[in-house]
């Protein structure tokens, strides 16, 4: 549910906080960056996203009167004008998963007869379910709501000027429930606390036939660890002799892939047969190797759905039978079954 709050302090960033900055001098102009997805929330078709070169004011005030003012740089551009009122461009960051994290960017309002409007999505699952704050070159306010199973809430915002042609910074703040909002360097929403959407993506945002630019965008965030590392690593401190952990599970119904492993392996690698047996036909694989031996078995949740493929190493002894390392593979797996809650998907 959606509330005011009294106002808080926001602590600095973490020791463990990371750093991305959008460099939309590495892509081709002309063409949508690479690692977004172009989505449309409301009606219509998704917008027309690419980048290209305009003249942009300088962050740093110059040191002398005869400086440039201005300098020749590529940046994001929405550059389709639908007219359809209910039409909402968004750009999404696809490479990512954002909870707690300040996002700035700077945004430019070139046009629009329906609307002059730009701004930023965030923990977005999709073109559904985002939350969004969004400036108005035409109507002059700033506005904050969310979008759930595509309803949109009663926006909440300010009337403040926002004039059309002139480079604004827009600053989005989530710390857990609790979202912030500046516009070039002043409070322009009062502080709100929100619970319907934990983490997700972000990404750029425009409406109907506005053409809005983006440049110097960042994002300073508290890594997300996926709950399957989480779980694996657990299960290696709960078990330091294990030789080798890893977990394959699907992402919806695509198919399986690698989601953690205490080895140094490439996440997201394809299952291969072994793996996927486990999952599809809750099938158990035994292999002896030299000093150890690896089993393969099904994951299930508490609702005993297989959740994953689990492969589990461990050192062998002489005599050792296939049936006497599956029930020990199976105590590891027990002990993690034990973690997970009803329907747990391990992929995201």
């Amino acid at each position: 549910m959606l509330k005011f709050i009294l106002p808080l302090l926001v602590g600095a960033v973490s020791a463990t906080a990371a750093e991305y900055r959008f460099d939309f001098g590495q892509f081709s102009l002309g063409q949508c960056p690479t690692g977004f997805v172009s989505v449309v929330s409301g009606l219509g078709k998704p917008g027309e996203w690419k980048i290209v070169e305009e003249q942009v004011s300088s962050l740093i005030a110059p040191f002398s009167s005869n400086a440039p003012q201005t300098a020749k740089r590529p940046i994001l551009a929405q550059t389709s004008q639908d007219r359809t009122g209910e039409h909402f461009p968004i750009l999404l960051f696809d490479n990512e998963i954002y909870a707690d994290f300040t996002l700035t960017t700077r945004f430019r309002i070139i046009s629009g007869s329906v609307a002059q409007m730009a701004g930023v999505t965030f923990r977005a699952a999709d073109e559904k379910n985002y939350y969004v704050v969004c400036a108005s070159a035409l109507d002059n306010y700033v506005r904050f709501y969310k979008s759930i199973a595509n309803i949109r809430s009663t926006p909440i915002g300010r009337q403040i000027k926002v004039a059309a042609g002139v480079w604004h910074e827009l600053k989005v703040t989530c710390k857990g429930s609790e979202i912030r909002c500046e516009l070039d360097g002043q409070e322009c929403l009062p502080p709100l606390n929100d619970t319907s959407l934990a983490s997700g993506k972000i990404g750029f945002w425009t409406k109907s036939d506005s053409v809005s630019q983006f440049v110097d965008a960042r994002v300073e965030y508290t890594p997300v660890i996926p709950f399957a590392k989480k779980l694996l690593d657990q299960t290696v401190r709960k078990y330091p002799r294990l030789l080798g952990l890893e977990l394959y599970a699907r992402k919806g119904s695509g198919a399986a892939s690698l989601v953690a492993s205490s080895k140094t392996l490439e996440m997201g690698a394809s299952a291969g047969k072994i793996e996927t047996d486990a999952i599809e036909r809750a099938a158990v694989y035994f292999q002896h190797k030299d000093k150890s031996v690896e089993v393969t078995l099904p994951l299930r949740d508490r609702n005993g759905e297989v959740a994953a493929a689990l492969k589990v190493e461990i050192r062998t002894f002489m005599g050792e039978t296939e049936g006497n390392a599956v029930n020990r593979a199976g105590l590891i797996r027990k002990y993690m079954e034990s973690e997970l809650g009803a329907a747990t998907n391990l992929a995201e």
